[in-house]
């Protein structure tokens, strides 16, 4: 009998008086000891699966088939059974922990929290259990981390709390929903590193939700494939990665980024500059809020970005990457030199700086969390024009249509909100704005990071064709090598800081002067 065992499973939404099918007929199992992968693009039904298992989907889904778990059927369990199961029998790890993480409980709140429900632990013997557990999962001082808050550690250091509070009660079955999308690549191999040591010492089954089929190569047994909420391909990881039968398995194998930019006019105007950057945040303490010393974000960058060339900023979280850009273009406080269009902007003011503005424009990780969900798309690109006053002669509606069709996105959607938008969609609304105002330098912030594979390759391809008709100048920040290497030029590597290796892309992916450059890229796979 398998541990957990999900036979003819069909989801489906209540909305607005209409039905919506997110699952149909969905089967697989998962045995003690094995890790099956769910994988798929956004919106093919892989999360509502997993939360399916433990009814965790809300009063507007209906939920039809069977999943049991170790022999007991949980569609229609009563509610004091689900809520023994749940974290206690099958736990969670989800893809973003500071959502997932109470902001106002310290870590050792909310750890003991589900120690105290599901194991009657409180007191030293918690506190005992609580420190055994971020040891484990390789937490750094754990006693002087238990009165942090999510927001006192790095991403890394988050995950790593949510699989210990997952762990916590020693479950049968872990589900892991994206626990890696959103980190650096060292750290994502620690955590995959990590999971398979724990699920292997304890003997768990294991439920990995991923869009990343690189994950899914270095951590399952087998692997199901999912389109439109049904399962088009399922077997082992090797036969699935060398043979694969069905078209869409193919095409998430097949979507990686890959070509080059285009090379750089030898007479191409150099648009921004940095010289000597420094950015130190004091830390102050005491009634007095004395300077007591520095973090120093950024110690001594001097770089150089001309019109068509792209500059890739990589290295783990707190390196100083998006800290560099948001110097360059005036956002935070620095020190040094920084010249744009051959101007000294290092002494302009608030008011001489908006001139700028619409020349230097900055695209977002998330979309979601960029994009006002009170706007519409055609609000959301507009708004800039009528700040700087772009083409005022042209009606702002016929501008965003023009930029809209530039992005890859239908016109006819401009009245649309953001929620009814897919991510990739999000994602070149994002571009729209910025590119309607016809910039020279563009900031990209881990642009592609939070998206499927294919959906990468689309917007890696756009960002490539808008620099190829417009000669603009990226700063492109990621912790994606692979995007990287595809879209830049030059490659800066930081560190704590520092800028640790400088050079021509290629020249650097082949040839790594510093070890810890060539630990990012082995990391990368």
């Amino acid at each position: 009998m398998s541990l957990l065992d999900v036979k003819n499973l069909k989801v489906s939404f209540r909305q607005d008086g209409q039905i919506s099918a997110a699952v149909k007929g969905v089967s697989f199992t998962v045995d003690r000891g094995e890790t099956v992968a769910l994988v798929g693009e956004s919106g093919s039904g892989k999360s509502v699966t997993a939360l399916s298992t433990v009814s965790l989907l809300g009063d507007s889904a209906i939920v039809e088939g069977s999943v049991t778990y170790d022999g007991d059927e949980m569609i229609g369990a009563s509610q004091d059974k689900l809520m023994d199961v749940r974290g206690n029998d099958i736990s969670f790890i989800f893809q973003e922990p500071m959502t997932s993480l109470n902001p106002l409980h310290t870590i050792q709140k909310q750890m003991a929290e589900s120690l105290a429900l599901h194991q009657g632990l409180s007191g030293d013997a918690a506190r005992t259990r609580i420190v055994e557990l971020l040891t484990k999962v390789g937490i750094r001082d754990p006693r002087e981390r238990l009165d942090s808050y999510p927001h006192q550690l790095s991403g890394g250091q988050r995950q790593r709390v949510m699989i210990a509070m997952a762990l916590a009660n020693k479950p049968d079955i872990l589900i892991a929903d994206e626990p890696t999308t959103a980190l650096d690549v060292t750290i994502q191999a620690q955590i995959l590193e990590l999971l398979a040591e724990l699920q292997k010492s304890e003997n768990m089954g294991m439920l990995f939700i991923t869009h990343d089929l690189g994950i899914v190569r270095r951590i399952a047994d087998r692997v199901c494939v999912m389109k439109d909420g049904e399962i088009v391909e399922t077997g082992a990881t090797a036969e699935i990665f060398n043979n694969p039968q069905h078209p869409y398995t193919r095409k998430l194998l097949g979507a990686e980024p890959s070509g080059h930019p285009d090379p750089v006019a030898p007479e191409a105007e150099e648009v921004a500059r940095t010289d000597h950057l420094k950015v130190w945040f004091p830390i102050q303490r005491g009634f007095l809020k004395r300077t007591v010393g520095h973090v120093k974000a950024v110690n001594d960058a001097t770089l150089s970005v001309r019109a068509g060339e792209t500059v890739g900023i990589v290295g783990e979280s707190g390196s100083g990457k998006t800290t560099l850009a948001l110097a360059i273009m005036r956002l935070i406080a620095s020190e040094g030199g920084i010249t744009f269009r051959d101007k000294d902007v290092r002494r302009w003011s608030t008011r001489e700086l908006r001139r700028l503005r619409k020349d230097m424009q900055i695209v977002f990780q998330d979309p979601f969390g960029s994009l006002s969900p009170r706007m519409t798309c055609m609000q959301i690109i507009a708004e800039g024009l009528a700040i700087h006053k772009v083409d005022p002669h042209r009606a702002p509606r016929e501008l965003v249509a023009e930029v809209m069709t530039e992005v890859g996105l239908d016109p006819a959607a401009m009245d649309r909100y953001p929620h009814e938008f897919s991510g990739g969609q999000r994602q070149r609304i994002a571009i729209a704005r910025a590119m309607v105002l016809r910039p020279k330098l563009l900031v990209l912030d881990e642009p592609t990071s939070a998206l499927d594979m294919t959906v990468q390759v689309q917007i890696v391809d756009l960002l490539r064709d808008l620099q190829r008709k417009y000669g603009l100048a990226y700063l492109f920040i990621s912790h994606d090598l692979k995007v990287v290497r595809a879209m830049s030029h030059k490659v800066i590597v930081m560190r704590n800081g520092d800028v640790i290796e400088m050079g021509a892309a290629e020249d650097l992916f082949e040839n790594a002067q510093t070890d810890y450059t060539r630990e990012l890229i082995a990391a990368a796979g």
